[in-house]
């Protein structure tokens, strides 16, 4: 059943720009679904709360959090966020859109992948994860389900709503967050995260595409975590005879269950990788699978049917100039070559009249159907080719280059095809034109200089270069005036795809010190307050104090604060101070008397002079017992 077709969602439009198409995938905090963003005309990936959890500020807090963590990741093997945003009671993030698949989706259909093929894929997993890193971040629940491969080869790590900061100490106690395969003992045992622990993640990844497995097995989650803790992931080798050594050390490396023995963070663990991957022969990195091999001789004519296409995965780019190996590094998940079969049996002579009859019968409706379609094919695949790979295979088609045209993309890498008129799979006759649309790559913009400027020219300015306005701050400032813009996050000058997010910082104006006014009266309070430029709002109700009663009792902000000019300062006014009966201390004991006294509610002052320096019996009170005094004030006692 097709549930997507009950999804109030699909659609609408979230926040008057997001028109939500399609539902993509649901999980147990968020749905993610297929949108275009109608202000710039583009695909994107719209990831929105379920509203029951939006009402939990906890949740709304970590999915917020996920937003301006991964907006802050500029990696070319990260997905994208563009925009974080609520709806009523939907809570929403709009992400880059990524057509294809997951790894956990190649690793279901296919079991084990080719060496090659992991290491292409490990990669650019490890680049991205190094970049989080390096700025500070730990992603915490890396996974096949989070590594998604691109219809054009493009690698990326998606799905950062755990991430922490490093230095982050968190507890997992009550419920595990991410997946328990994949958690190292110390995020098990003590429930600390940094980056070693997207190391020991991606060890148990790498252990999984080599094998086809997951390291530890076991019938509840809670055996799972007590093998992660007591025994050492197996080598890969153990389950596939004949897999190089070198693949098993770098399993053993990155799965090392005292964190310390492994590499400290992802940038340590990609050169581990890039230094063992010279070492591997061709024959070793492009070895089959065991599993690809039985699918195929077991049940060739089922199991390899239903295998997909060759998926090309590029090797992310080294942090120099060039490659200095040279070596081409686009893994292919191609299928096995088909053993040879059986001659088959020569046919009886019967059978061979009625082929032949048939074979006449199929030359008459081939001739027919060459008069009338004959003529026609279709435009080949060419979305994400190079412009090369396109015109090459056009020309296998019978098919011409017309018109070839340039434009931004943020999806597809420079000089790859966009798209094509007519469309792929379109009918068209023999040896016409199709004309082509290439990508220039993302477009990027600078970062304008908006300081000074009133927010909403602010805004309108970064709309107009391209760019959106995102979440608004406000800060002190000497030189800027209220309203204004401080600055912006990245600051002006910086290159940023078009179409980025950026935070304004704005102006609350110079600091003002707030006075004191407690015990004046509001004529006297409002004067000063307002010669220091700020506000003055009386507060409804009124209460007891030691002022008298009109003066005023409170204030807020206190005293000494800093605020804003033209902010508001609240005077609560007084009642007058509370009275209170006094009670009977005559004859009591100079200690009697004081807790009496002040367990009512007021000071005590002491009368001894010369009589009474050696005594200790109160004679008189300056109040009477059963008068009435204001609460706070001193009663004077006598002694003798």
């Amino acid at each position: 059943m097709d549930t997507t077709l009950q999804d109030p969602l699909l659609g609408q439009v979230l926040d008057g720009r997001y028109r939500v198409d399609a539902r993509v995938a649901a999980g147990g905090m968020a749905t993610v679904y297929r949108a275009l963003d109608t202000r710039l005309d583009r695909v994107l990936a719209l990831k929105v709360m379920h509203p029951a959890l939006a009402a939990d500020g906890t949740f709304v807090e970590r999915f917020i959090r996920e937003a301006k963590s991964v907006a802050r990741l500029d990696h070319p093997n990260v997905v994208q966020v563009f925009d974080q945003g609520t709806d009523g009671s939907y809570v929403y993030l709009a992400m880059e859109y990524i057509a294809g698949c997951t790894l956990r989706d190649v690793l279901r259909e296919r079991g084990a992948v080719q060496p090659r093929a992991a290491l292409d894929i490990l990669e650019p997993v490890l680049a991205a994860l190094g970049a989080a890193h390096r700025a500070g971040f730990v992603h915490r629940d890396m996974k096949p389900e989070n590594v998604l491969i691109g219809d054009d080869g493009r690698v990326k790590v998606a799905d950062f709503g755990l991430v922490r900061s490093v230095d982050t100490v968190t507890s997992t106690t009550g419920a595990v967050l991410g997946t328990v395969s994949y958690l190292a003992p110390e995020q098990i045992e003590q429930g600390t995260t940094d980056p070693r622990v997207d190391v020991y993640a991606c060890g148990v990844v790498l252990y999984e595409m080599l094998t086809g497995g997951k390291p530890h097995s076991g019938d509840s989650p809670a055996q799972v975590l007590y093998k992660h803790l007591h025994e050492d992931v197996p080598p890969p080798s153990a389950l596939v005879p004949g897999l190089p050594y070198v693949l098993d050390e770098l399993v053993a490396s990155a799965t090392a269950r005292v964190p310390d023995v492994r590499p400290p963070d992802a940038v340590a663990l990609l050169a581990q990788v890039r230094e063992a991957r010279p070492t591997l022969t061709d024959e070793q990195l492009d070895a089959v699978p065991p599993q690809a091999l039985t699918a195929e001789h077991d049940n060739a004519e089922d199991r390899t049917s239903v295998l997909p296409r060759a998926l090309t995965v590029p090797r992310p780019p080294l942090p120099v100039d060039e490659d200095p190996d040279g070596v081409d590094r686009t893994a292919r998940f191609a299928s096995p070559p088909v053993p040879p079969r059986r001659r088959p049996a020569r046919p009886p002579r019967t059978v061979l009249a009625l082929i032949a009859a048939v074979l006449v019968v199929l030359g008459v409706g081939a001739g027919v159907w060459y008069i009338n379609s004959g003529q026609f094919t279709k435009v080949p695949p060419l979305l994400a080719q190079s412009e090369a790979r396109a015109r090459d295979r056009l020309s296998a088609a019978g098919l011409d280059v017309g018109q070839v045209k340039r434009a931004y993309s943020d999806t597809v890498e420079r000089g790859a095809v966009i798209g094509s008129d007519p469309a792929p799979g379109a009918r068209i006759r023999d040896h016409d034109s199709v004309a082509l649309t290439v990508s220039l790559g993302p477009e990027t913009v600078h970062v304008p200089n908006v300081k000074g400027q009133p927010l909403a020219k602010a805004r309108a300015r970064l709309k107009a270069d391209g760019l959106e306005p995102g979440m608004v701050t406000r800060e002190f400032s000497e030189d800027v005036a209220r309203g204004s813009v401080v600055g912006t996050t990245p600051d002006a000058g910086t290159e940023r795809h078009a179409g980025s997010a950026i935070a304004l910082i704005v102006s609350k104006g110079s600091p003002v010190d707030v006075p004191d006014v407690s015990g004046d009266s509001v004529d006297d309070a409002r004067q000063e307050l307002t010669d220091a430029g700020l506000k003055v709002r009386i507060a409804a109700g009124r209460v007891n104090s030691a002022y008298d009663k009109g003066r005023v009792a409170a204030q807020s902000p206190d005293e000494g604060s800093r605020a804003a000019e033209g902010d508001t300062v609240t005077l609560t006014l007084s009642k007058g101070p509370e009275m209170i009966e006094v009670p009977d201390v005559t004859g009591d004991s100079v200690d009697d008397a004081h807790k009496a006294l002040e367990a009512a509610g007021f000071q005590v002052d002491e009368d001894r002079g010369l009589l009474g320096l050696f005594g200790d019996t109160v004679k008189k009170q300056s109040v009477a017992a059963g008068d009435k005094a204001p609460k706070g004030s001193t009663i004077t006692i006598t002694i003798r």
